[in-house]
Parts: C-alpha cells; sequence; structure tokens
C-alpha cells in the first residue's frame, strides 16, 4: 500500500516560502523581443487601469526615446523625483530608490513603474543595476512593474549576438525572469515593427536608420521574436511542472510532447534510442531514456549493455535514469507522470514463445497508462539459445545459486527429520508450515531460483513422508491434492516477494552507503583549505568507494598569462597521462579510458566544472573497467563537489589577497602623502639655493659651477617625484574633480613641448596633428601632465639624437594619441603591467625613476573615459597610444 500523505517537512517549508511571498512585492515583467514593440506603452496603459481601480501608481523612472505616444501617456502618471548623481564631471539623473521606499511607506499596496529593469545604474549608486534596486524594493513589500527584452537574458545574451553580430553589455540573470510573479508577453509582427521604425515611432530619425541597416533586419526580428516566446513558454512550462508536483497531479497533461525511451537489457535496445532521438529530432521535443532495474540479476554482459545504450541515448541528447523497482511497467509509468513525458517508446520483439499469461511490455504499459500515447518499434525476431547459455546469462548456475540449490536440498532434508521426529505431537497440516518456513528462509537467503526448488522439494517430501500410503507419492485423500497446491502457490509467491525484497534491501543499502560517503566527503571538503587536502580526500574516497586510485590535476591558483598549465596535487595515488589530462581540462569534455576520445589511456579524466569557470581535472584509474550508469553518476557527482571546492578555495585566496593590497594599498598611501609633504618645502628651498649658486656672479671654479648644476638637475628630479606621489594619491583617493573644456589638442601638445625643452633638448621631435582634428572635451592640466609624463619617459629612454614624436588621428568615436620613441621597446608580455604603480619595464636600468608616471597616466585618462595602452612599434622602439572619447562639441 503506497502512503500518499504528504511530508510534515515539505509542508512546512511550503507554508514559510507563501509566507516569504506575501511580504514581498510582486514583480510583474512586461516582456518583449526588442525594442519598439509597445512594453512601456503596456506598461503605462496597465498602470492607469489600476489607478481607475484606486491604487496608488507612481512612476519610478521611464525611458520614451522621444516617443511621443509614449510621452503622451505617461504625463497624466505621477512621478517620483530623480536624484543627480556626479560620473566624470556630469550630474546624471537616476532612479532615487530611497525617495521610492519612503513613498512605499506611505502608500503601501502601490505600484512602481520602473523601466529597463537590465540597466546599469551610474557609478556611487547603491546597486550596480536597476534590478537589484526592483530586489530591495520587494523586499520592502512595494509592487513593481518594469520591461525587458530577451537579448539582456544572461542565457539567450550569446545566441542573440550571434544572431545580431551586437552584443549586449547590459544583462540579469535568468533567475529573476523566472522568478517574477507575472510575465506579460508584448508582441509585434515583423512587418509592422519595421514600419513603426520608418515612421519615426521607434527611434529618432538618425538613430532608426542605423538600426534599421544593421539590428532592425527582419531575419533578426524573426529570430529575436521566436527566441522571446520559447522563454516564456519554458516558463510557463516550469511553472506548471511546480503546479503538478505541488498539487500530486497524476495525469498526464500533454501541453508539451515529450519522449520516453524505455531501454532493456537486450543488445537490440539501441535501435529503441535512435528511433527516439530520431523523432525527437524531427519533432523538436526532449526526450528521456530510462532503464529499470528488478530483482532479476542480470549478467556482466547485459549490464555493460546497458551501460552503452545509455551513454548512447545520453550523446544524442536525452536524460538517462536508472530505475529501481519491482516490476518495469508500474516503474516506467511513474516516471512518465513525474516528469510529465506523454509518449513512451518501447521495443516490440516477437518471440517465439513466451510464459503463458505474461504480457508484453507494450500491452502493460497500454493498461496501466491510458492516457499515454505508446509507440513500438520493431526489433529482431529473438532466437533461443541454448539452455546451459540462458541460465548461465540469468544467473541460475551461478556459484551464489549453486549453493542455494544445496542448501535447499539440505534445508529440506533437515525439515523432513524433524518433522518426523515430532509426527506424533503434531498434524500433517502443522508439518507443512515448517516446509513454508523453510522456503522463506532460503528465499531470503539465496534468491528466487532456490526458493522455488525449495517449494517443489517441500511439496514432494510432504506427501513422500507424512501422507497416506507414506513412503510413496500416490495419495489416499483427494483433499490433499489442494493442500500440495496451495502449499506449493504460496512457497512460490513468498519465495518471489522475498527475493524482491532483499534485492530492494540491497539497492537501499548500497544507495544508503553511497550518499553516506559522499556525505562525509562533502563535510571533509568543507573543511580543506590547500588543493592538496582536496586532494587527499577525493583519493580516500574513491579508494574506499571503488578502490582505485586517482589524482587531482588543477592550474595555479593565481592565472598566468596565457594557457593555464595543469600540475598533479599531491595526494595522487595515480600516474595520469599529462597530455590527456590536460586535453580534457581545455575542451571541457571527459576524455580517455571509457570515453571516445582518447580511450587508450589508461585514466578516465573528468574535468572539474564550477560554477565560475573549470578547476581542474579528476583523473581516475579504473583499469580499463566499464562503468555503470549509477557508478558513473557517482563519479560525476564527486568531480562537481571537488570542483567547488577547488574555486572556494580560489576564492578565499582571492579575498585573502585583496585584503592584503588593500591594507598595504591604505598604508602606503597614508606614508607617500604623508612623506611627500614633508619633503616639498625642504626640496623647494634646495631647488632655490642651487639657482642661486648657478646664478650668482662669476666667482665659482668650473668644477664648483658642474656641482651647482647637478644639485639643480637632482632637486628637480626629486621634486617632479613628489609632485608624483601627491597626484597619485590624490587620484586615488577620487579628490581630483575634472575640469573639463571643449579646447583643440594642439593647444595642450604645444604647452607640454613648451614645458620639456631642456628635457628634449638634442633629439629629433616630430609632431603630426592635422588640422582637421575635431576638439576634444578635456581637463587641459592633466591631460597635458600626461603628454609631459610620455614625451619624458620617451625622452629617457631614446639615445641622444634620436627621434620622439607624437601624432594624431580620428579612429570612430576616439581620438587616438601616439607617443613614439626610438629606445629598446617594452618587454613582450608585460606591456599591460606597466600602468601598475612601481612598476618598471627594466627594474636593472640605470634610467631614473620609480615607475609612477605610466600609472598617473592610465589613472587620469580613465577619470577621462579613454583608455591608455603600450606596444612596441613595428620599426622599432615603444608606442604609448591615449584613446579619449569624442562628444558632441558646441557648435
Amino acid at each position: 500500500m503506497t502512503d500518499t500523505r504528504p511530508d510534515p517537512d515539505a509542508l512546512l517549508a511550503k507554508v514559510q516560502q507563501e509566507e516569504a511571498a506575501a511580504r514581498r512585492g510582486r514583480l510583474k515583467i512586461f516582456f518583449g523581443a526588442n525594442a519598439g514593440v509597445g512594453k512601456t506603452f503596456a506598461m503605462l496603459a496597465a498602470a492607469h487601469a489600476a489607478k481607475q481601480q484606486g491604487r496608488p501608481v507612481r512612476i519610478g523612472v521611464i525611458e520614451t526615446h522621444g516617443r511621443a505616444d509614449t510621452e503622451a501617456i505617461a504625463r497624466d502618471l505621477a512621478r517620483l523625483p530623480l536624484r543627480e548623481q556626479l560620473h566624470r564631471g556630469r550630474a546624471l539623473r537616476e532612479f532615487d530608490l530611497d525617495a521610492a521606499l519612503a513613498w512605499g511607506q506611505a502608500e503601501p499596496g502601490g505600484v512602481l513603474l520602473l523601466d529597463e529593469l537590465a540597466h546599469s545604474n551610474a557609478p556611487g549608486s547603491r546597486h550596480t543595476k536597476r534590478w537589484q534596486d526592483a530586489q530591495e524594493l520587494r523586499e520592502a513589500g512595494i509592487e513593481v512593474w518594469t520591461t525587458l527584452n530577451v537579448q539582456h537574458l544572461e542565457s539567450l545574451n550569446d545566441v542573440v549576438g550571434g544572431i545580431t553580430g551586437i552584443r549586449v553589455q547590459e544583462t540579469l540573470p535568468d533567475r529573476v525572469f523566472d522568478e517574477a510573479d507575472e510575465v506579460v508577453v508584448v508582441d509585434l509582427p515583423p512587418d509592422e515593427l519595421l514600419q513603426r521604425l520608418k515612421e519615426g515611432k521607434v527611434y529618432l530619425p538618425a538613430q532608426a536608420e542605423r538600426a534599421a541597416a544593421n539590428f532592425f533586419r527582419k531575419g533578426n526580428l524573426l529570430a529575436l521574436r521566436e527566441l522571446a516566446l520559447r522563454r516564456t513558454a519554458d516558463r510557463v512550462d516550469d511553472q506548471m511542472q511546480a503546479y503538478r508536483r505541488e498539487h500530486s497531479a497524476a495525469a498526464v497533461w500533454p501541453n508539451r510532447e515529450s519522449l520516453l525511451a524505455c531501454v532493456g537489457p537486450g543488445a537490440a535496445s539501441d535501435k529503441v534510442v535512435r528511433s527516439a532521438a530520431r523523432l525527437a529530432q524531427q519533432l523538436g521535443l526532449e526526450w528521456h531514456a530510462v532503464h529499470v532495474e528488478t530483482a532479476r540479476e542480470l549478467g556482466e554482459a547485459a549490464r555493460q549493455t546497458v551501460q552503452r545504450t545509455l551513454e548512447l541515448a545520453k550523446s544524442l541528447g536525452a536524460r538517462t535514469a536508472v530505475l529501481s523497482a519491482p516490476e518495469v511497467a508500474p516503474a516506467l509509468v511513474g516516471y512518465a507522470r513525474e516528469h510529465n513525458l506523454s509518449r513512451l517508446v518501447v521495443g516490440r520483439r516477437e518471440s517465439a514463445w513466451r510464459w503463458p499469461g505474461r504480457q508484453a511490455l507494450a500491452e502493460a504499459l497500454s493498461r496501466q497508462a491510458e492516457d499515454m500515447d505508446v509507440l513500438q518499434v520493431a526489433l529482431p525476431v529473438a532466437r533461443r539459445e541454448p539452455e546451459a547459455p540462458v541460465l548461465q546469462a540469468r544467473g541460475l548456475l551461478a556459484p551464489h545459486a549453486l549453493r542455494g540449490y544445496a542448501a535447499s536440498l539440505a534445508g529440506v532434508g533437515l525439515t523432513s527429520l524433524l518433522a518426523h521426529a515430532l509426527l506424533g505431537f503434531m498434524a500433517p497440516t502443522n508439518i507443512a508450515m515448517l516446509y513454508l518456513l523453510n522456503v522463506v528462509g532460503v528465499a531470503l537467503r539465496f534468491g528466487r531460483a532456490p526458493a522455488a526448488l525449495t517449494a517443489l522439494l517441500g511439496v514432494a517430501a510432504f506427501d513422500f513422508f507424512f501422507i497416506e500410503p507414506r513412503w510413496s507419492f500416490a495419495v489416499g485423500d483427494a483433499q490433499y491434492l489442494v493442500t500440495f497446491a496451495v502449499l506449493l502457490v504460496v512457497g512460490l509467491v513468498v519465495g518471489q516477494l522475498a527475493a524482491v525484497l532483499q534485492a530492494q534491501a540491497r539497492a537501499a543499502q548500497e544507495r544508503e552507503r553511497r550518499v553516506r560517503g559522499l556525505y562525509a566527503m562533502s563535510r571533509d571538503l568543507g573543511a580543506a583549505l590547500v588543493p592538496a587536502q582536496v586532494a587527499e580526500i577525493a583519493a580516500r574516497f574513491l579508494r574506499a568507494e571503488f578502490g582505485i586510485a586517482s589524482a587531482v590535476l588543477a592550474p595555479p591558483l593565481v592565472p598566468t598569462a596565457g594557457r593555464d598549465v595543469l600540475a598533479v596535487l599531491p595526494g595522487a595515488t595515480a600516474e595520469p597521462d599529462l597530455g590527456v589530462a590536460q586535453w580534457a581540462f581545455d575542451h571541457g569534455q571527459p576524455a580517455g579510458s571509457g570515453t571516445d576520445t582518447l580511450p587508450a589511456s589508461a585514466c578516465l579524466m573528468l574535468p572539474l566544472k564550477a560554477p565560475m569557470r573549470l578547476r581542474g581535472v579528476l583523473a581516475v584509474d579504473g583499469q580499463g573497467r566499464r562503468w555503470l550508469p549509477d557508478e558513473r553518476e557517482l563519479l560525476d557527482t564527486c568531480a562537481a563537489l571537488l570542483a567547488i571546492s577547488l574555486e572556494r578555495i580560489h576564492y578565499i585566496e582571492v579575498a585573502h589577497q585583496s585584503t592584503l593590497q588593500i591594507e598595504s594599498e591604505r598604508l602606503r598611501n597614508s606614508l607617500l602623502t604623508a612623506i611627500s609633504h614633508d619633503l616639498r618645502t625642504p626640496l623647494a628651498a634646495l631647488v632655490g639655493l642651487a639657482d642661486a649658486l648657478r646664478l650668482a656672479p662669476p666667482t665659482l671654479s668650473p668644477q664648483q659651477a658642474e656641482v651647482a648644476e647637478a644639485m639643480r638637475r637632482s632637486s628637480l628630479r626629486m621634486s617632479a617625484l613628489v609632485a608624483n606621489l601627491l597626484d597619485m594619491a590624490r587620484l586615488q583617493s577620487g579628490a581630483v574633480q575634472l575640469n573639463r573644456h571643449w579646447l583643440p589638442l594642439q593647444e595642450v601638445v604645444g604647452s607640454a613641448l613648451a614645458g620639456l625643452d631642456e628635457v628634449l633638448a638634442g633629439r629629433e621631435v616630430t609632431v603630426d596633428l592635422p588640422a582637421e582634428l575635431p576638439l576634444v572635451e578635456i581637463d587641459a592640466v592633466l591631460i597635458e601632465r600626461v603628454l609631459v609624463n610620455l614625451l619624458e619617459n620617451a625622452a629617457k629612454y631614446t639615445p641622444p639624437g634620436g627621434p620622439v614624436g607624437i601624432q594624431a588621428r580620428v579612429a570612430g568615436r576616439h581620438l587616438e594619441i601616439d607617443v613614439v620613441d626610438a629606445g629598446p621597446g617594452f618587454p613582450v608580455g608585460r606591456e599591460a603591467r606597466l600602468f601598475d604603480k612601481f612598476e618598471r619595464g627594466d627594474r636593472e636600468s640605470a634610467t631614473p625613476g620609480v615607475g609612477l608616471g605610466l600609472a598617473i597616466c592610465k589613472a587620469i585618462v580613465e577619470a577621462h573615459g579613454g583608455r591608455i595602452s603600450a606596444h612596441n612599434a613595428a620599426h622599432g622602439g615603444a608606442c604609448v597610444r591615449v584613446e579619449l572619447p569624442l562628444g558632441e562639441p558646441p557648435a
């Protein structure tokens, strides 16, 4: 009898979830394929309807993009004031989260309109993304209505980028979309959308022309529309499955076609799998492949056949599973109902003979699943094999079964002797119970076949020894024939049930042992602090579970430039092939023994896939064994636990290093600021004294004049170093505010060159600044400082008389400025690190400097919204490139 009572823990968890959901505000998303389909308009129209019903409605932020109809319908709704956020010298108007929270407390039960859920907030805001603002609003009990395009979903971002050629940067996690209380699909056929675009109802005319030529092509619109509808259908399907589980729905709802391929132990089951795969591909359906393990023992060849068939199904795109059950048909029907699979694919074999009254699998499925379609695939005709191989395949002549037959003979003999001794004290009917008890004992210990033999021998012995006429198989009273029949049937049934119970108990014990092992492993991994401990824990678990050697290979914790090279972690008990392991890591796929990739390897290589990235490879030395489906699933679970543990250790190390770096930076900045302020006054006095000596009446000898000039140069160099330290401290503290103006670049370059007359003396300076260069909005003082630092560096490393050049040009929406020299160039592979503080290209160089000039240049350029990079010029020497954004200069 099946216990259908609900689980109390599940009920409690459900009640807690419902209470939490009741406290949270609802999230309603107006979802569309792309811009212009009318999401914002539909949201505003629904807001007007809610307002007429008496609900408080406020606009948090609305992006109309200049559309007249959208602005007109939004005009009648009250708006929350926007806040100003300074960013790069500009005041940006952003959504005011605190004002929205205050409004929600003042007017409970209201609706807040928050357009463009995937929008990125300005730096300095409380949250980096608008969807995070929506989450905080919902936690405060405020209902949020918002809009979203399909390309902003993280899981579809790369797909949309591949279709349209444009990669959208603003995305949000799919869980935000899936957790929404309501999703309203706003759809528009591509032809109507293109007509709206042509009429200027989507973008302004200039933007509409560019959009029509790039993103808004009809093929793109059709593909995006399909993605949006499919994604919505997937969400609805998940909701339907959750409803079925919650309400224990037994019937299959054919709302979405799906297939279940029934895999048997026969060699022809691969035909069932291939037929189901072809059908699923033709109809665009998802499908499952399931094998049911019953109490009947399978030989090693049959188990390997099942494993190969399930591996084939998985490679063809199926979800596979192995079930344990006393009967095949009820288990398959239960799995199909649980996963809402409406079509079952089974094999049809015309056998030469069949046990009387025994139904074929297709007939049993048809009787038990009247609401499902059963599709039969024709299999080859089964030929009867010689009797001995059949018995051997079924395990009837296995050593364990032979011991059971011997125990059956011995048990019946001992029972007969005991019953003969008790014959004067017991009626014959009670003696029959002794034989029945013997059947139960043999069934529990040795299985079905010895139990059946015990039942037959028991009936024969009872008739021969205890029924008149005794010592013969003749029966004097016909009523004993009924006793014999009942005894035989009961013995066979009890033996069958006992064998099934024993098989299920063994399976449950095996599952419990493996779960206990995984629990112990996960507990130990939670306490691991270094990768070597992870490898030792994995080796211990695999040795205890399978008796095999293993090794964990991982790249260095600190990422290196180029390809990550694997190394065997300490604690390994196997010697893996590093080449095979590297292939599995680079491609993220299993390799080695038992796979289709490099199967000659002695080890099976499983990539350790963590949520963020691959963390290494688990090498399992199975010595060429064929892994059963449940064993392979256990290995995959072990690999997943190892990957998560390695990723946790990695981020612990990252957090530790970041904490140390932040603390050291803070201390260094404080020290540099204090020292720099204390040094400026004596340095200024030293420079003044050196100038006074140099400009005094010519009473100094040539040697003294040279010493005074050297003092002056060293003082100026030290003063420049102190100025760099102060500038770096100010830039990092954020105390510098840009004073931006629209200026021609030629003026800034001229000022920088004028201030470097002495430094550039004796070198050929070439300037290439086209007259048609546009104005740029920059802080002239800071950009001049950038050019001075770059030109001074170029002069330092250029031999006397060598050329130094500066050139500029327009590249797209940026102005590129190159400063080139004829020096030795940058160290290959370290170009990006040169912009770090106190980093120099050649630490052994005699050229003076501490490595702050390029770091200051990077901070100033990035504050302007630009980029700076370094590379070696083709003709020799170094080139530093500055890219500044071009805006729209005033008329």
